[in-house]
């Protein structure tokens, strides 16, 4: 893993939200899509290398729906930049962790995407994110 790609928040209003976060980080959302797979509306903030994520749900049945229900607002996922995600994916299936998929999927922000399961993970939500261009 190279970094943290960024960090994942789910929120019930992506406007209110993004209004609080491009004050507090003195920037502004550079960035918005509808990943509809995941019933999902994104914003993304970038201050120097720190991206955060904003996530609001499309719909009830929606996983960030689930969370805020269950959780309420907050920090959803970490998200750590691979080379080579079926890689990743395969090493850490072989040092027992859980994944959420068995192949990549089309994320938000052109990566290709998979979770790790968090009771894998400490209770922590994990994303690989390999971006779409350094695939071979």
């Amino acid at each position: 893993m190279n970094k943290v790609e960024h960090i994942g928040i789910a929120v019930t209003d992506i406007h209110v939200a993004g209004n609080i976060y491009e004050t507090l980080l003195n920037t502004s959302v550079y960035k918005t899509e509808t990943v509809k797979s995941e019933g999902v509306l994104t914003a993304f903030l970038q201050t120097g290398p720190n991206k955060i994520e904003l996530l609001q749900a499309l719909n009830d049945d929606s996983p960030i729906a689930r969370f805020i229900a269950k959780k309420g607002e907050g920090i959803h996922h970490i998200a750590f930049e691979v080379d080579d995600i079926v890689a990743e994916m395969h090493r850490l299936k072989s040092e027992g962790f859980v994944l959420l998929n068995d192949e990549p999927k089309q994320g938000a922000d052109n990566k290709l995407v998979c979770f790790v399961h968090p009771k894998s993970a400490n209770g922590v939500l994990i994303e690989l994110c390999q971006g779409i261009e350094s695939r071979d």
